[in-house]
C-alpha cells in the first residue's frame, strides 16, 4: 500500500501491481486522477476503486498492474463521508452542479426536526439513483439522458446507513458525517432529506474520508505522488 508516509520508491514495480491511496482535489473527475497517475508511472493499467463527482474531494484507492484484480473488494468496502446539506435549495443533480430549479422557506425548520428526520435514513433504506448518475438505462448511463433533458423510471435499491452524524446547524446548512454501503448516494440523501422537511435540499460539498479502515489522512495529494515518483526517477 502506498501512502503519503511511502518515502521510497526505489524498487516499487508498478506494472506487477501495486495499490495508492490518494486525495482527489475539487474540479477533477475521478478518471482524470487515475490518468495522471498512469502518465507519472507509465503503466497502463490503473483504476480505481470508487468515482467520486468531479465536486467531491478525498479518498480514491488506485490499483495499478495486477492489483487492478482486488478493486471490486475495495468497492464492496463501507465509505464515510462528510459534507454539508443546504435546505430549500433543489437541482436536477441534486447538488451544486447543474442550475437551482426551485427554493422554498427553510427558517422555520427546527433542529429536532432535522434529527427526527435524520433517523429515517439509518439502516438498511431503499434509494432511488439520481438521473445525474452512472447508472445504466438500456446500455445509456442515466447523466447522458438527463443532460438531454429526459427523465426515465429507475428501479429503488437497498443500501445501508449504518451511521448519520450531524454535528453542526447553521440554516440553511447542515454539516453531516455519513457512514454507508457501496452504491449510496449522498446526493439523493440530501435531496431526500431536504424532500421529508418540505422544504428541498442540495448537497453543497461533500469529501470522503474513508474507506474501510483506509483514511483520507494517509492519502497523496495528487500532485505531491507524481512530484516524488518523479523525483525518484531522475535519480
Amino acid at each position: 500500500m502506498i501512502t503519503k508516509e511511502t518515502n521510497d520508491f526505489e524498487g516499487i514495480d508498478f506494472g506487477e501491481g501495486e495499490v495508492i491511496l490518494v486525495d482527489k482535489p475539487a474540479g477533477w473527475s475521478s478518471f482524470k486522477v487515475v490518468r495522471k497517475i498512469r502518465q507519472a508511472i507509465n503503466v497502463k493499467k490503473v483504476g480505481h476503486a470508487g468515482t467520486l463527482d468531479p465536486g467531491a474531494t478525498g479518498l480514491l484507492i488506485v490499483a495499478t498492474g495486477k492489483k487492478t484484480k482486488s478493486i471490486s473488494e475495495y468497492q464492496a468496502l463501507e465509505k464515510t463521508y462528510t459534507g454539508t446539506i443546504t435546505l430549500g435549495k433543489t437541482s436536477p443533480s441534486m447538488d451544486k452542479e447543474t442550475e437551482i430549479t426551485s427554493e422554498k422557506p427553510f427558517a422555520h425548520i427546527s433542529a429536532e426536526e432535522i434529527y427526527k428526520v435524520r433517523n429515517e435514513f439509518l439502516g438498511t433504506i431503499k434509494q432511488t439513483p439520481p438521473m445525474y448518475s452512472a447508472v445504466k438505462y438500456k446500455g445509456k448511463n442515466l447523466y447522458r439522458l438527463a443532460r438531454k433533458g429526459k427523465e426515465v423510471e429507475r428501479e429503488a435499491r437497498e443500501v445501508v446507513v449504518s451511521d448519520f452524524k450531524i454535528p453542526g446547524i447553521n440554516l440553511p446548512d447542515v454539516d453531516f458525517e455519513i457512514t454507508c454501503s457501496k452504491g449510496t448516494y449522498i446526493r439523493a440523501i440530501a435531496n431526500d432529506l431536504g424532500d421529508r422537511l418540505g422544504c428541498g435540499g442540495l448537497l453543497s460539498s461533500l469529501r470522503r474520508t474513508k474507506i474501510g479502515n483506509y483514511s483520507v489522512d494517509d492519502a497523496f495529494a495528487v500532485d505531491e505522488f507524481v512530484k516524488r515518483f518523479s523525483d525518484v526517477k531522475k535519480l
